[in-house]
């Protein structure tokens, strides 16, 4: 019978032939872990490989993404589809094993691990979702819910400034189904870590509240294993295991050195190694014992049929809770959502109220958020401010993990790769808010919510010089280019509250891109509409006030839409002939057919943009014969009144424009 030294080899020569084939990756961390890894899947994950979505499956994440074929190697060993020939294809053009785990691309991978310290954030929220949902729909006798989230993590993970922001509040929030192996190899690309990080991670961690086991072995599999049942029996605390390892275990001239980290072994120390391991198998090929033991598909099928008994008998007990465990698992809204958004929508117009669109969306999520409990909502210590808190709002604590609202404190980056991970574990559709200029913090987790295609909800106030008094720090600029050009992110700049209430709705009906609203601080004017032009806004820009052979075409988004209006009412009184376009979103616009586009900005026609943010983003749309109004500068601190007159950010100054152009 292979002994567990032989099954961590058989990752480790996978590992090793994988990047070698590729002439590209990081062997290093994968043979390193190999052990680690070897306990926790053949002893304690629970996953079933014939049905990697199983709701009450065990998730495990790969923090330290680099060492990619380390998850490659399990997920082809346990049974997973992920035959050897992806394996021999490791970093090539259309393989399922990409140089960094990558979700949607190889089954069995639970989020997009590679910038480093976002994977253990993504654990953070998967195991906040877990203890959430337990507390939603747990009862007694009945527990539906109730799995364990993995993470693997080094030092590299350490060092970033999101493992501290993240791993604070897990302690804070009493996460313990949340346990994290740290690879404490001493080892980084640059070499010995010792001389750029000195951290006592036991002290750190023991400070944030979670419960560490310290010096354990990580070649040794009985200390391995004991460490996770101690951290399995304290469900009160997240655990860190610090694992002592060398990188590049088995190598006999580079393990434990740098040289391993980042580049193949090279091919005669491929041959030392088998050696020095006694794996005497050809590269890619697993022995039919070492195979056998590893497959992971008859445990795992036990695993998820005795679950499916425990859920028949909840959903005995508990029909309704039951049948909405299932839907909000399986992403749906509920049947009736569509006829309750359009009915608000309705009202709103009806109402025609002169507020900020930061109230506006406020009021959406008052309106919309009883018919969708799975909404959980959140901010970075700004719920006063940006307007995110609902009648029904119930914080969520170690104590009482049954609300759907977290204060996450000033913690932009970590709020927003943790509803990353919430939104991946699902049953939970989560929205995360701060000051706009605050993106910036958390810009790298809202890529990877565009790249992973998950449906995030992103809540930003304050959004232009229109915030005032609070100067150039918080007055947003660039941000808003710096998001239009992110490929799959749709952002929302709405100019009432109509518009706002649509893009709450269409940010709540996304299956597969994740929407940013961005909203004012200061109060915005009701724009009339018809029943026709309020369905356009869904297509990102519409005509707003609609002109017959026109002379010219004024687009406006947010705060800006107001002005243009004005704009074009003088232009008229010289007898000029005007359309105005409302371009609330122009990632959804440019996804239009070209007959609606022709429609809205007719060819030949001259062009005109005004917009309190960076101006050269809108040449696509005007053209170098068109006019810009906008900021080509910093803010300043002043009233927001005396801001846009002080940049010519008016009315006045793009019927001068237009004038000079035409």
């Amino acid at each position: 019978m292979p002994s567990r030294s032989d099954l961590a080899n058989a990752i480790r020569a996978l590992s090793m032939d994988s990047v070698q084939k590729a002439k590209s990756g990081h062997p290093g961390a994968p043979m390193g872990m190999a052990d680690i890894a070897q306990v926790l899947w053949a002893d304690f994950l629970q996953h079933n490989p014939a049905n990697p979505d199983w709701y009450d499956r065990d998730r495990f994440v790969l923090s330290n993404g680099h060492g990619s074929m380390l998850i490659y190697s399990l997920l082809h060993l346990s049974g997973y589809d992920l035959p050897i020939e992806e394996l021999k294809n490791f970093r090539q053009m259309d393989s399922k094993t990409p140089g960094h785990p990558e979700y949607g691309y190889t089954v069995g991978v639970e989020t997009t691990t590679g910038p480093l310290g976002q994977g253990i954030a993504n654990a953070v929220g998967m195991a906040l979702a877990e203890k959430v949902l337990a507390g939603q729909f747990n009862r007694e006798g009945h527990d539906i819910v109730d799995h364990n989230t993995y993470a693997f993590l080094g030092d590299g993970c350490m060092m970033e400034g999101i493992s501290h922001e993240v791993c604070s509040l897990a302690g804070t929030l009493g996460l313990g189904k949340l346990v994290a192996f740290y690879d404490d190899n001493g080892i980084s690309i640059d070499g010995e870590v010792e001389g750029w990080f000195t951290d006592d991670t036991v002290k750190r961690f023991e400070a944030y509240g979670w419960q560490v086991i310290p010096r354990v072995n990580g070649h040794d599999p009985e200390e391995i294993k004991q460490a996770i049942e101690t951290a399995k029996a304290n469900t009160e605390q997240p655990t860190l295991i610090c694992c002592k390892t060398i990188i590049g275990f088995g190598s006999p001239n580079k393990e434990g050195k740098e040289d391993c980290h980042g580049a193949p072994l090279g091919d005669d120390e491929i041959v030392l190694t088998r050696e020095k391991l006694g794996w005497n198998h050809p590269p890619f090929e697993i022995p039919a014992d070492i195979k056998a033991k590893w497959d992971a598909k008859e445990a795992g099928a036990k695993a998820e049929a005795a679950w499916d008994e425990k859920f028949a008998a909840y959903s005995a007990a508990y029909p309704e809770l039951a049948s909405e465990f299932v839907r909000r698992m399986k992403g749906e809204l509920p049947g009736d959502f569509s006829a309750i958004a359009d009915a608000f929508i309705e009202s709103v117009n009806a109402k025609g109220e002169v507020i900020a669109s930061r109230k506006a969306s406020q009021n959406s999520i008052e309106a919309l958020a009883p018919s969708l409990p799975e909404l959980f909502g959140g901010s970075a210590d700004l719920a006063g401010s940006n307007l995110t808190l609902w009648s029904g709002a119930q914080g969520v604590s170690a104590a009482d993990p049954s609300g759907n609202y977290c204060f996450y404190g000033v913690r932009e980056f970590g709020m927003t790769a943790m509803i990353n991970g919430i939104t991946l574990h699902g049953g939970l559709k989560p929205y995360g808010a701060t000051f706009f200029i605050f993106m910036e913090y958390a810009r790298n987790a809202l890529r990877m919510a565009a790249l992973m295609k998950q449906p995030v909800i992103h809540v930003y106030t304050h959004d232009s010089i229109g915030l005032g008094e609070d100067g150039p720090t918080h007055q947003p600029v660039e941000q808003l280019t710096a998001m239009r050009s992110t490929p799959n992110l749709n952002t929302w700049r709405p100019a009432d509250a109509v518009e706002s209430a649509v893009a709450w709705v269409c940010a709540i009906q996304s299956t597969q891109t994740p929407n940013a609203m961005v909203f004012s601080r200061q109060n915005l004017a009701h724009n009339e509409r018809t029943a026709q032009q309020i369905a356009d806004i869904r297509k990102g820009g519409y005509v707003l006030k609609a002109a017959t052979n026109p002379d010219a075409v004024l687009i406006a988004t947010g705060s800006e839409v107001s002005l243009a209006v004005e704009a074009a009412a003088t232009l008229e009184a010289q007898g000029k002939s005007i359309q105005v376009v409302s371009m609330p979103c122009t990632d959804v616009f440019d996804t239009q057919d070209q007959a609606y586009i022709n429609e809205v900005l007719p060819a030949g026609v001259k062009r005109f943009a005004i917009e309190a943010a960076a101006k050269d983003f809108w040449y696509k749309y005007v053209g170098l014969d068109g006019g810009i109004i906008g900021m080509s500068s910093f803010g300043e601190s002043a009233p927001a009144g005396e801001l846009y007159k002080h940049f010519g950010i008016t009315a006045e100054a793009l019927v001068a424009l237009v004038e000079e152009k035409i």
